[in-house]
């Protein structure tokens, strides 16, 4: 539901201002209902990762589409090509909508940690770029010691020359995980769930009720 939602917000905003109210009821009438907070903290997720822009109008809110992500949208009555598993950039969108699920303040290592572990190399900055980590966003979490360091230059060279699907500029740093985290490791293990679900039809196999209790 997220990248619906994220698709709707910003086919919403093509072209108009909207404060929380008015998107809420703008959504409430294309059969999408949100509460009020859960609503603000999706904006705000989607302001930080530079996607909207967020103007203030006290007391409101105003929430806008930045000229740049226009062309994210697709056009009108046309429909929306499905992510094709085989186009590397698409990957990286499958990754996106699921990292932007979970709290700002893990979206870098866990963003380090899945790419790493996937392509058994550092993560390099390009990659982040793709599932929508601002260059901002990552200079501020980088300014200060933390589970995420910047790879040896060492490293990167053969990690370079693997990659061919993408292009990597030859100056850009890669980073690694510098510790294991829990609950790096959890929220790692829910985008990947999250990256297999959007791919697979678990149709009849997934439980109709959500279990409330784990299992001894």
């Amino acid at each position: 539901m997220a990248e619906k939602l994220n698709l709707k917000v910003m086919e919403l905003l093509n072209g108009r201002r909207l404060s929380i109210s008015g998107l809420t009821r703008e959504l409430k009438a294309e059969g999408i209902e949100e509460h009020r907070l859960v609503l603000t903290g999706y904006l705000r997720a989607l302001r930080d990762l530079e996607l909207l822009d967020e103007v203030e109008v006290p007391p409101s809110k105003i929430y806008t589409l930045p000229e740049k992500n226009k062309d994210l949208l697709p056009d009108k009555g046309r429909e929306v090509r499905p992510a094709d598993p085989s186009d590397p950039e698409d990957i990286y969108l499958i990754f996106r909508n699921q990292l932007l699920k979970i709290d700002l303040d893990f979206r870098i290592p866990v963003g380090v940690y899945v790419i790493s572990r996937l392509f058994e190399r550092p993560c390099f900055r390009r990659e982040l770029k793709l599932v929508g980590i601002t260059q901002k966003h990552l200079d501020r979490y980088m300014e200060k010691p933390g589970i995420v360091c910047e790879a040896s230059d060492s490293h990167l060279k053969k990690a370079r020359a693997d990659i061919t699907k993408i292009e990597i500029p030859l100056d850009d740093p890669a980073y690694e995980i510098r510790e294991n985290r829990e609950e790096v490791t959890k929220l790692a293990n829910e985008v990947l769930a999250g990256m297999i679900k959007h791919r697979i039809d678990l149709e009849g196999l997934v439980a109709k009720s959500k279990q409330t209790t784990l299992l001894p």
